[in-house]
């Protein structure tokens, strides 16, 4: 919390690549979107690449870890103005860029403004980007408050269409609460699409409490949520929260087996980069242990929608991939190309947001194996 809080101030503070790793060609929709965007919110960012799924006009989207909101002012622009963007940040507390304390009028200090928690940042920027976008008001909200918990700052139950985090799952002590709390607020169909860490085993104690791999927790200055008249209760984390994401690196087979427990649909990987470290004292704590930052899709498919493999032919008109949809590390659909699909990704593209996009008939494949990111 106090790394991204309050350390970093901007994204080029970072001591590995494993919060700004990028993994798939930018479409000029996305570039030009966020073109758009405030200077300060850009610099602010410290998530892994970008998070953006596809067929997102009208959509309620959920960002959980949501920082100084690039993520969710890019996605206002693709939800359009029909559609909702939510943010929510556990960064707290308020710092000066320089000498840690308000400059003296006197000083002759370059230090002219404060660097906000995250949460404020976004906020302070909706009047610009509505703005910005010409929408005559504002499609997102922020919120303080923790992606285990998403109940105590409002999320009602079935309430989105997808939920997002860009690299910050890896920050939570208890992973398999954040997974239950995004299938609890996601609409039958709905889709959690995020970008994380992920080790090729389960981390040593060492790892796991390494300065520079975690951050220490620090108290910061309360932060008042949307609707609140006081400060949020203190953090259902403790002890240490990670500093640079490695420290809180999910191995990545249990991924699968939380997903399964929740009940979503088995993970389809989307892409997978290496993590460098380039830090010999780091290489040393970590020794055989190796990092990616990978992008997984997760779906809340409804009961009984599992029918068997069929085919699936792409209709074509999601907007920057009219031609082609690469779905993930396994399946990518061309318009008007027959494709065979097992039953699990049958049952995704007929029950979820992408359903008006595909024609699906009976046969095809069998099941496909998990694809693994490390």
């Amino acid at each position: 919390q106090d790394y991204y809080g309050k350390e970093l101030q901007k994204s080029e503070d970072l001591k590995t690549n494993a919060c700004i790793t990028s993994a798939r060609p930018v479409s000029k929709l996305v570039r030009d979107a966020l073109e758009r965007i405030h200077e300060e919110v850009v610099a602010r960012y410290y998530g892994c690449g970008l998070v953006v799924p596809e067929c997102l006009s009208s959509c309620r989207i959920l960002d959980l870890g949501s920082g100084s909101g690039r993520d969710c002012y890019l996605l206002s622009q693709l939800v359009g103005e029909q559609g909702h963007v939510t943010g929510i940040d556990m960064t707290e507390g308020q710092v000066w860029h320089t000498s840690g304390a308000p400059p003296h009028p006197s000083s002759s200090t370059p230090t002219s403004f404060p660097s906000s928690c995250q949460v404020e940042v976004a906020k302070k920027h909706i009047a610009y980007h509505t703005d910005k976008f010409g929408y005559r008001k504002p499609n997102v909200e922020f919120f303080h408050g923790y992606m285990e918990k998403l109940g105590d700052a409002g999320v009602a139950d079935e309430s989105y269409d997808i939920v997002i985090s860009n690299c910050v799952i890896n920050l939570a002590p208890d992973k398999r609460a954040v997974l239950w709390e995004a299938f609890r607020v996601l609409k039958p169909g709905g889709e959690m699409y995020f970008s994380d860490v992920y080790a090729s085993q389960r981390l040593s104690e060492t790892v796991r409490k390494h300065r520079v791999l975690w951050g220490a927790w620090g108290c910061g200055v309360g932060v008042t949520r949307h609707g609140d008249t006081g400060p949020l209760p203190p953090s259902p984390m403790s002890g240490l929260v990670p500093g640079e994401c490695l420290a809180g690196a999910l191995f990545w087979r249990d991924l699968y087996s939380i997903a399964e427990e929740v009940g979503f649909s088995p993970p389809c990987l989307v892409t997978a980069s290496p993590i460098t470290i380039g830090n010999k004292e780091l290489e040393d704590v970590v020794g055989d242990c190796r990092f990616v930052s990978a992008t997984y899709r997760l779906f809340k498919v409804p009961a009984g929608s599992r029918t068997g493999p069929g085919q699936a032919t792409y209709n074509g008109g999601i907007a920057g991939h009219e031609r082609e949809l690469v779905f993930d590390a396994n399946f990518t659909f061309k318009e008007g190309e027959v494709v065979d699909v097992d039953a699990e990704m049958a049952a995704i593209l007929q029950s979820s947001r992408f359903a008006e996009k595909f024609l699906i008939r009976a046969g095809g494949a069998n099941a496909a194996a998990p694809q693994g990111c490390c």
